[in-house]
């Protein structure tokens, strides 16, 4: 599709983990599409990592990769936040923090090419690219791939400044700053990350910090949403942050994502060719979440007690084997549990492709951490979701998901956070066996035709670019 109103140069530039790497190059991809160039700059592991550009969009969107400096602590040849533990990307973000004279030598370059950018878009940690932007004449954008409510949540510096949060049980409750009555938060046992936001971290620089500084230098911030999803959220965003806050739509995958790329067919897909259909629930949290053994024996031994069929794309702690036996042998899972649910359960510890397990017809329903991302892999499919959040927006997403009717949480001690077997099993059975999860089902479904209105999320983009074209010069 080629863009009428003269081509745009762009360059996309997300934070180190491939959760947001993976959203701006699909917003990339379809800037492209739309014949605009763009330049992909990350570092060169993460780059090689990446999905190849397709060939027809490949004279228009190019990688460039910066290398990453050197910062002691970090582990060798870490790159991402999938190279570190859990929570402990601080120091990633000081050797990302690194990158701004790469960046400003990439740009002069460019300039006295006389290839000026006509945007830098940025992700949410990046306060030291406005000003270097500003240096070369380029202006920029946000661009958030986590819910909207996020941004709204953690608020502008003068919202915050007006009411100040000082208590865990301040993080509990809508902020004061909502126009409209909300009963999304975020609970105490999850309430000590959002604060921790507040604080440095081994960068030296708090991440909200980092986000007021980006959204007082920004012209446009752009999220991954749409009214559909957040009714009202992007218009707060507007008046909070006081500039134009702008939906790209959710960026659902590629329906052919879903279906058979004509390779071998991975053991997963085989194992699911095997079962009823609408009888699997699809289980995985995520490559980051900060999941404990004893997380993973409770979800185990609930799966087991609940006695459905299940496809557990497992990954596991840092440290240990990426072989099943290895796994079991060292206590990941519980004692014969893989012995006790086999024909009915399958645990993969390899790679699993999400899109084509969630588009299987023999998966009924999705246990989720929650993550934006595969949140909206999900609504692709309309599967209803049980729902195990952690950190992030994660604990937003589930709320707001709730809200809609399309999932149910596991319960959780409200302290500390854990969770147990029956809370498991009671969820599971709640969206698989009982009357409920037709229910469920039901508004999942509906969820779906909303937002597989292609034309419709084809608009949000062309709303970006429009947005792109006319705030460039102002």
């Amino acid at each position: 599709m080629e863009e009428a109103g003269g081509q745009l140069e762009v360059v996309m530039f997300p934070w180190l983990a491939f959760g947001h790497m993976l959203p701006f190059l699909d917003l990339s991809r379809r800037l492209a599409a739309r014949g605009h160039a763009v330049a992909f700059v990350s570092t060169p592991r993460n780059l090689a990592r990446l999905p190849p550009v397709p060939p027809h969009l490949s004279g228009r969107l190019r990688f460039v990769p910066l290398p990453l400096p050197r910062v002691d602590g970090l582990p060798e040849g870490a790159e991402s936040t999938a190279d570190v533990p859990p929570g402990e990307d601080g120091l990633l973000k000081m050797a990302m923090d690194g990158l701004a004279a790469p960046l400003a030598a990439f740009l002069a370059d460019a300039v006295a090419a006389g290839r000026r950018p006509d945007w830098i878009v940025h992700d949410f940690c990046h306060h030291w690219v406005p000003p270097i932007a500003d240096e070369h004449k380029v202006p920029c954008a946000v661009f958030e791939i986590v819910l909207a409510s996020l941004a709204a949540f953690l608020g502008s510096r003068g919202a915050n400044t007006a009411h100040p949060r000082t208590a865990l049980e301040d993080f509990t409750v809508a902020p004061a700053w909502y126009p409209f009555p909300s009963t999304v938060a975020y609970r105490r046992h999850e309430a000590g990350w959002l604060a921790g936001t507040f604080r440095p971290n081994a960068s030296g620089v708090p991440d909200i910090h980092r986000m007021w500084q980006i959204n007082e230098r920004c012209r446009l911030a752009i999220y991954r949403s749409c009214d559909e999803v957040e009714p009202g959220m992007l218009a707060l965003l507007t008046d909070l942050f006081q500039k134009p806050s702008i939906p790209a739509g959710v960026l659902l995958p590629s329906p052919d994502l879903g279906g058979d790329d004509g390779g071998v067919r991975p053991d997963v897909l085989r194992w699911l060719d095997d079962q009823p259909p609408k009888s699997v629930i699809y289980v995985a949290l995520g490559s980051e979440a900060p999941v404990t053994l004893k997380n993973l024996h409770e979800l185990a031994l609930g799966l087991e007690l609940a006695g459905v069929r299940f496809l557990w794309a497992l990954r596991l702690p840092g440290g240990t084997s990426d072989s099943r036996t290895g796994a079991d042998d060292r206590g990941v899972l519980p004692d014969g549990f893989e012995e006790r649910t086999r024909g009915r359960g399958m645990v993969e510890t390899g790679w699993v492709p999400q899109v084509k397990a969630l588009a299987h017809g023999a998966v009924a329903a999705f246990l989720t951490h929650c993550g934006w991302g595969s949140t909206v892999e999900s609504f692709a499919f309309g599967h209803p979701l049980v729902m195990l959040p952690f950190v992030v927006d994660q604990p937003l997403v589930a709320r707001t998901m709730a809200e809609k009717g399309v999932g149910v949480e596991v319960a959780r001690d409200e302290t500390d956070g854990s969770f147990d077997r029956d809370g498991v099993a009671a969820a599971v059975r709640r969206v698989m066996v009982d009357d409920e999860g037709k229910v469920l089902a039901s508004n999942a479904k509906k969820l779906q035709e909303v937002l597989a209105d292609q034309e419709r999320q084809e608009r949000y983009i062309d709303d970006v670019v429009e947005h792109l074209r006319r705030c460039k010069d102002e």
